[in-house]
C-alpha cells in the first residue's frame, strides 16, 4: 500500500489491533483491512517456576501489553506522522488453558497456573470417566476440581474463572465473555448449542457438591460467544490500561477473547471440516477440523472446537522447540569466541542445514526433548535426555536430525490415534509457528514423518496476533450474514501464496524407525523423571 493511502486509512481509523500473549512473547499487530500488516511489535517474557507451579506475573501482563502498544504508536508517528485516536476493532488471544480465579473484589486469588502445568493428574481422570470425554490436565475445569479436591482455601471465595485471553478481555471491556474456541479449553462444549455441555455442568456441580463446593459453575464461567459476535467496547479505564496516554479512545469495538489454538486455525485458514494446522513453537499442536464425532474418547486427544464452532480434534504437546534452542545457544556460545561475527540467526540456519546432510534413521541417535510432562505419553515431568550407543554415528547431522525429529515426535503419536485408528483422512496440514521460520527444512521433516503433506504460507510467520486481529476485523467489516469461512477465502487469503512439502517415502521410512527408538526411550524418560 502507498503511504498516502495507509496516512488516510490509519487517519480515519480504519484498522485493527490484534494482540496476543505467548508462551515467550507477547506480540501486537496492528492492519488495515484485508489484514495487511501496517505494524508490529513484541515483548519478551517466560514463565517462572514457583513453588512448583509454572506461572506468570500478571502485573507483567500489562507492562508488556503497553510497551507493544507504545511500540507501534511511535512506528506509526515515525512512519507516517499521526497519532492513533481510533481503531476499528482489537482483539486479544492468548496461550489456552490454565487456572485464573477472581473474587467478587475483582482480586486474584492464587497465582495464575498455566497449561504448562501437570498438576492435575487426579481431577483430570475423574472428570474425563464421570463425562466419557478426555479432559488433559491443563484444561482450566481439571485445576478448578484438583483444587476442590486439595481442599485449598481459596475456593470459597471463587466469583468468577477465565484464561488469560478472557482476563485481559474482561479488564479492558468489562465484559466476562469467551471466543468458543478458547471457551473448549475451559470446558466441554455442546456442538449443538454452541455453549458448554449443559449434561457434564450438572456432573460437575454433583461432583463438586460432594467435596462441599456449592457454587453451580456456569455462575464463574465466562459467557461463550461465536466468531463475529461483539465482546463489547473497551472502556475508558480500559483504553488507558492500553495506553496511559490517553490518546487511545474508548468505545473501539472488541471480538470475543480466543485461544492460541483458534487463532492459530484462522492464520492458517484451516477452520473448515477436512483442514488441519500444526503449530510448532515452544509447544506443538496439531488441530483437525472434523466433519463427525469420533467413535470413542481418546486421553491422548483434545475435543475443541474453531472460533466459530466446528469439532476440532487436538492433540498438543507441551514442548517442541526448547530443546533445539538450548543446544543452540550452545553452538552459540562456541561460535561467538570463534567468530564474532556470527550471530543466533546464522547458527540456527548452519545447523538446520546441516540436519539435511543426517541419515534418514538418525544414525541410531535419540533424544527426547520434555522440559515438562506429556501427558500424550503419561510422563508427569520432564528431563531433556540425549541417548547414544558407542558405535552410533554420532555426526553434526545426525545430531540435529534427531532433535528435530523429537520435537514433533510426541505429537505424531497422538495423530496416528487419528490418522489409523480413526481413518480420518485430511488433505494436507497448515504449518505454521518457529520451528518453520527456515524454509523447508523442519517442514519437509514434518511431512515426511507424518506421510501428510505441509503447507507453510507467506502469512504464516505472522502467527496468534495476526490471527486475532483477523477475526476483529471480521467483527466490524463483514457483509450481513457472511461466515467466517468466506470472509477468509474472500477478503484474507486469496492471494496468498505458499510453499507445499510433500513425504519423501525413504525419509518416512526412516523417521518411522527413528520413532520405535523413541517409544523405548520413554521408559529411560520416565525412570529419570521418577529418580531425579
Amino acid at each position: 500500500m502507498l503511504n498516502k493511502n495507509l496516512k488516510e486509512i490509519i487517519s480515519s481509523g480504519n484498522i485493527s489491533l490484534g494482540i496476543e500473549f505467548g508462551s515467550t512473547r507477547i506480540k501486537a499487530v496492528l492492519t488495515a483491512v484485508g489484514a495487511k500488516v501496517i505494524a508490529e511489535s513484541s515483548y519478551n517474557w517466560e514463565n517462572k517456576l514457583i513453588d512448583g507451579i509454572f506461572t506468570y506475573d500478571l502485573e507483567e501482563v500489562w507492562i508488556g501489553l503497553r510497551r507493544c502498544y507504545e511500540d507501534i504508536a511511535k512506528y506509526v508517528k515515525q512512519e507516517y506522522g499521526i497519532e492513533i485516536k481510533n481503531i476499528s476493532s482489537i482483539g486479544f488471544s492468548a496461550m489456552m488453558h490454565g487456572y485464573l480465579v477472581f473474587d467478587k473484589q475483582g482480586d486474584l486469588l492464587v497465582p495464575f497456573r498455566t497449561w504448562r502445568n501437570t498438576i492435575t493428574e487426579q481431577s483430570a481422570q475423574l472428570l474425563s470417566q464421570c463425562f466419557k470425554f478426555n479432559i488433559p490436565q491443563r484444561w482450566s475445569i481439571a485445576h478448578l476440581y484438583q483444587s476442590i479436591l486439595n481442599k485449598e482455601n481459596h475456593i470459597a471465595n471463587i466469583d468468577f474463572l477465565t484464561t488469560l485471553a478472557g482476563y485481559v478481555h474482561w479488564k479492558v471491556t468489562g465484559e466476562k465473555v469467551i471466543g468458543i474456541g478458547d471457551a473448549s479449553g475451559i470446558f466441554p462444549i455442546d456442538e449443538t448449542t454452541l455453549d458448554y455441555n449443559d449434561k457434564m455442568v450438572e456432573q460437575f456441580n454433583e461432583l463438586a457438591e460432594d467435596e462441599g463446593f456449592n457454587v453451580s459453575l456456569k455462575n464463574i464461567l465466562p459467557k461463550v460467544l461465536l466468531a463475529g459476535q461483539s465482546g463489547g467496547r473497551l472502556t475508558k479505564e480500559g483504553a488507558l490500561l492500553i495506553d496511559p496516554t490517553g490518546m487511545l479512545q474508548e468505545g473501539i469495538l472488541v471480538c470475543p477473547p480466543e485461544g492460541d489454538a483458534g487463532t492459530g486455525m484462522v492464520a492458517t485458514n484451516s477452520i473448515t471440516p477436512k483442514t488441519g494446522n500444526i503449530s510448532a513453537g515452544t509447544s506443538i499442536f496439531a488441530m483437525i477440523v472434523l466433519e463427525k464425532k469420533l467413535t470413542k474418547y481418546y486421553s491422548e486427544i483434545d475435543m475443541v472446537t474453531t472460533p466459530v464452532g466446528h469439532p476440532v480434534a487436538m492433540v498438543h504437546c507441551n514442548t517442541c522447540t526448547s530443546d533445539i534452542d538450548a543446544w543452540v545457544k550452545i553452538f552459540y556460545e562456541f561460535a561467538k569466541q570463534a567468530d564474532n561475527s556470527f550471530n543466533v540467526s546464522d547458527v540456527y540456519k548452519l545447523l538446520y542445514q546441516s540436519a539435511l546432510n543426517g541419515k534418514f534413521d538418525c544414525g541410531g541417535l535419540t533424544s527426547v526433548n520434555y522440559f515438562s510432562g506429556e501427558p500424550v505419553v503419561k510422563i508427569n515431568d520432564g528431563i531433556p535426555l540425549f541417548i547414544r550407543k558407542p558405535d552410533d554415528e554420532f555426526n553434526l547431522s545426525n545430531f540435529m536430525r534427531t532433535h528435530i525429529y523429537s520435537s514433533f515426535a510426541t505429537v505424531k503419536i497422538g495423530l496416528d490415534l487419528l490418522f489409523n485408528d480413526q481413518e480420518i483422512k485430511i488433505n494436507k496440514l497448515l504449518g505454521h509457528g518457529g520451528l518453520f521460520k527456515i524454509e523447508k527444512i523442519a517442514q519437509q521433516m514434518l511431512a515426511s514423518s507424518l506421510n501428510t503433506p505441509v503447507e507453510v504460507t507467506n502469512s504464516a510467520s505472522e502467527g496468534g496476533a495476526w490471527g486475532i486481529a483477523i477475526l476483529a476485523e471480521y467483527l466490524s467489516h463483514k457483509e450481513q450474514n457472511q461466515s467466517l469461512e468466506e470472509y477468509l477465502n474472500k477478503e484474507i487469503f486469496a492471494d496468498t501464496n505458499s510453499i507445499v512439502c510433500y513425504p519423501n517415502q525413504e525419509e518416512t521410512e526412516g523417521f518411522n524407525i527413528f520413532l520405535e527408538r523413541y517409544k523405548k526411550t520413554l521408559q529411560v524418560e520416565n525412570f529419570a523423571v521418577k529418580l531425579i
